[in-house]
């Protein structure tokens, strides 16, 4: 590709003088929460489009086979006593971190349901389709001291389509991860081993195995700003007694954090661990959030509703908290500038949006592999117009 302001010639590259002597600037964006203080955005209320499952061996389904079912303890006084080390690591099956799965599942569904969406080919064309996991690290990113991210963006058929890029920071991390973290993201799996059961009114039965592949998935629809937005999260479980079981109102999401014992850690909880749970559960429309508080020993003491809508209450007054506006005002303000510097409709090209905490989102243009991730079977099935991907993709793809 040239860049501007060259002229080739005669095999030769002559720079040409650019005409208002200031280079553009590469285009980036801001991250300061100051910049982003305005009203809440237009968010469309969330609705399910449909769902899919991942199997113990990954394998996608396109129903709810791995959909379970919200049983919490009898709430008799007493403390669950939950014992989230139970069964590491003999019975447990995590999913294989190194398969880089990008929007493939999603895709999937997509493929077999694109011609039944509300709105038609004309609102897909007008969308943004992503991972519920990446609108909220754009959602929390104004507060983020820590982790950095990547977003791989294409634009294909008028559709944008963006798909997080492992950091080789993140990407290190992983791959020491120290012994104790990986027991405790085996106990956060765990706690819903506990408190959930595979068919709704049946006892939970925490004696099998832990396999991390397992996932329920739901499709939603929703708009922020002027976006029209499809993604896809996984969802813990479904509340059989909940007041609505209208999906995504009926759905729970479930959460471990360790026992607090001093108000200067509840602030510290409220303030990093809340707002990622907001987002988490703001996007898709889910209630709320149900925490097991566990000791050092890996025993859950007890447990708290979090309903969604009210976790700002804990920071409203806290200077150095959180705002749902700031995250929602700059995750509109990252898809509009996605928007408008994916220009080229092509799945071969790829715009890279990255961030670091302390600076701004700046972008980098490539083409082809390894940046691609739109896959070859679904770009081929749309451009062909066919109604369903092949059973079995082939190991390239």
């Amino acid at each position: 590709m040239e860049s501007r302001g060259t002229k080739r010639e005669a095999g030769k590259i002559e720079v040409a003088e650019p005409r208002n002597k200031l280079p553009r600037p590469a285009p980036s964006l801001p991250t300061d929460p100051a910049l982003y203080s305005g009203p809440f955005p237009f968010y469309r209320r969330p609705s399910e489009l449909g769902c899919f499952s991942l199997d113990a061996q990954r394998q996608y389904h396109g129903d709810a086979r791995a959909l379970r079912y919200y049983s919490p303890p009898p709430t008799n006084g007493q403390s669950p006593n939950f014992d989230l080390r139970d069964g590491y690591p003999d019975r447990y099956q995590p999913r294989d971190e190194e398969v880089q799965e990008r929007l493939d599942h999603l895709l999937r569904w997509l493929l077999a349901h694109r011609g039944q969406l509300e709105g038609g080919p004309g609102w897909l064309a007008g969308a943004i389709v992503t991972w519920r996991g990446h609108l909220t690290k754009l959602l929390t990113t104004p507060y983020e001291r820590q982790e950095g991210w990547q977003l791989a963006a294409s634009r294909f058929q008028g559709t944008l389509y963006l798909s997080e890029v492992e950091t080789p920071t993140a990407r290190v991390q992983r791959l020491t991860r120290p012994p104790l973290l990986r027991e405790l993201m085996y106990m956060g799996y765990k706690f819903e081993q506990y408190m959930c059961a595979d068919k709704p009114g049946v006892s939970p039965d925490p004696s099998g195995e832990v396999n991390t592949n397992v996932a329920f998935c739901s499709v939603l629809r929703s708009r922020l700003g002027n976006h029209p937005l499809l993604f896809s999260g996984e969802v813990d479980c479904t509340d059989p007694q909940a007041p609505s079981t209208q999906p995504p109102t009926c759905y729970v999401e479930l959460k471990t954090s360790k026992e607090m014992h001093s108000p200067g850690q509840w602030k510290s909880f409220y303030r990093h661990k809340l707002l990622k749970w907001w987002a988490q559960s703001f996007l898709p429309g889910v209630p709320n959030v149900v925490a097991g508080f566990r000791n050092p020993e890996g025993l859950v003491c007890s447990l708290k509703t979090f309903p969604t809508m009210e976790m700002f209450e804990y920071v409203r007054n806290d200077r150095d908290g959180w705002n749902p506006s700031v995250c929602m005002n700059f995750c509109a303000a990252f898809l509009s500038f996605a928007q408008n510097t994916v220009v080229h409709d092509d799945p071969r090209l790829v715009y890279l949006f990255s961030w670091e905490p302390g600076g701004p989102v700046t972008v980098s243009e490539h083409r082809d592999a390894p940046h691609t991730f739109l896959p070859p079977w679904y770009v081929e099935a749309v451009t062909q117009d066919l109604p369903s991907p092949p059973k079995t993709p082939s190991p390239k793809d």
